[in-house]
């Protein structure tokens, strides 16, 4: 018999059964279920709404049963719809009418809102440490290569010189921001809704201050209508899930490009590669071309969510049962994604020599040129256009603007001097780009120890 089926005068079909049911997928709030119930049952008992013996005798239950399930000692009910009602079922089953009393003052519609908010800060804690992590292997990587020159990237075309640290630290800035948005929706996911009831509160004289207290919350929410219809800290992490599985799949772009025979710049460790099942010569980037594919799967929960929220009245909806798969699933592969990716990018090997040598080509130090000319007087528009001349020359001539005699750079402008070679050779392109955020060593050092006291990284 279900726990509401008083009012009803037949049975549900089956059918009914398994589509409204949601207890396949929201087995796993068990542990926040069963301690919230803990902290309102605590609760009951101190206001005197139920004795204190009921109220022990109903803690103590509760702790054995979250035991149990642990151990695999319990397995759950279509029947009994959800996680909540699951639970209040084996409550009762083990200590009859004073199990019945634990649901006093309390709702299904605020206790799934105070569940699924313990549950995502949990995690949300959880992908931070990974993103810590994440941060820290890149910070390493980028010591290792504070001089390792490579190309910067336009439109995928060379541009001009940087440094492989400075490549990386720009992914650590994006990450950076990913920590800063987790931390600040972190603060919206800790409210406690508990004591909205379905959506107007209830007549009991409940101590929600006192269970917000023992569930570790900073605060209580302050609208009973808002508290149990609202879905936006799913949405917010959702979308800053996106976020992060979007900037892992920026790099997971350029890694593919980069351990490519076309660019040679990095090598991917056997043990994070595949090969093919029909050419022996292949080694294959599948873990980024994965992460880079799973994006999408985060992506479209964002917007299954947004859907499912964007016609709802007020209060709670059945249709909101849908946001748990959504960001139940968006977690799951940002959990999946980033300790390999971080242990992909750990492994790989760098290749100094490809990344110089692509550097040198490409007529990366071209600006570095114009800039020489510039500093002799000559206004920057008409040393842009001196130069464009210039790259064209050396591109009939298949040249390097470094391998031009002074001669021939002296035919393009009279302020050509001596002093131009050691002003346009690589190291000194990168060197002088030394204001703050610029891909000189020296700054790229400040912004890893910047980075580095932020996360207490060694």
């Amino acid at each position: 018999m279900k726990l509401w089926s008083g009012r009803f005068s037949k049975n549900t079909s089956q059918l009914m059964d398994d589509f409204n049911s949601s207890i396949r997928f929201d087995c796993r709030l068990y542990k926040y279920d069963i301690e919230g119930s803990i902290a309102h049952a605590k609760m009951l008992g101190e206001c005197g709404i139920i004795s204190q013996d009921e109220s022990n005798l109903i803690c103590l239950t509760l702790e054995k049963i979250l035991i149990d399930i642990e151990n695999g000692e319990v397995e759950f009910d279509v029947e009994s719809e959800d996680i909540h009602m699951n639970i209040e079922k084996i409550l009762i089953s083990r200590i009859g009418d004073v199990g019945k009393k634990l649901h006093t003052g309390r709702s299904r519609n605020d206790q799934v809102a105070l569940d699924i908010r313990m549950y995502l800060k949990d995690e949300l804690n959880e992908i931070k440490d990974m993103l810590v992590e994440l941060i820290a292997v890149l910070v390493k990587t980028a010591e290792d290569n504070l001089d390792t020159i490579m190309p910067g990237y336009t439109h995928l075309q060379r541009a001009q010189p940087i440094t492989f640290a400075h490549h990386l630290m720009a992914y650590v800035q994006m990450f950076h921001r990913d920590y800063g948005r987790l931390t600040d929706c972190f603060k919206r996911l800790n409210v406690m809704p508990l004591g909205s009831g379905a959506l107007a509160g209830t007549t009991y004289a409940l101590d929600r201050d006192f269970v917000a207290s023992e569930l570790g919350f900073e605060s209580i929410t302050e609208n009973s209508l808002d508290a149990v219809s609202d879905r936006d800290f799913v949405l917010e992490l959702n979308s800053n899930l996106a976020i992060i599985m979007m900037h892992l799949s920026r790099f997971c772009e350029e890694i593919i490009l980069w351990c490519s025979h076309e660019f040679s710049f990095i090598e991917l460790d056997d043990a994070y590669s595949t090969g093919s099942s029909i050419m022996p010569q292949k080694k294959n980037p599948d873990v980024a071309e994965l992460v880079r594919g799973k994006t999408g799967r985060v992506y479209g929960n964002l917007m299954s969510l947004l859907t499912m929220m964007k016609g709802l009245p007020l209060a709670y909806n059945k249709d909101m049962q849908e946001d748990k798969e959504a960001i139940f699933d968006s977690i799951d592969t940002v959990k999946l994604c980033m300790p390999i990716f971080t242990k992909m990018v750990s492994t790989m090997t760098v290749r100094n020599d490809k990344m110089l040598s692509a550097a040198k080509g490409g007529f990366t130090n071209a600006t570095d040129v114009a800039d020489y000319l510039v500093k002799k007087g000559i206004p920057f528009r008409d040393s842009h256009h001196i130069i464009g001349r210039l790259v064209s020359y050396c591109i009939e001539n298949n040249k390097n603007i470094e391998d031009l005699s002074l001669n021939v750079l002296k035919s393009f402008s009279d302020k050509f001097e001596q002093d131009v070679y050691d002003e346009i050779c690589l190291e000194t392109c990168i060197k002088q780009r030394n204001l703050p955020g610029g891909p000189a060593p020296k700054s790229v050092k400040a912004s890893i120890n910047k980075i580095k006291q932020s996360y207490n990284i060694e």
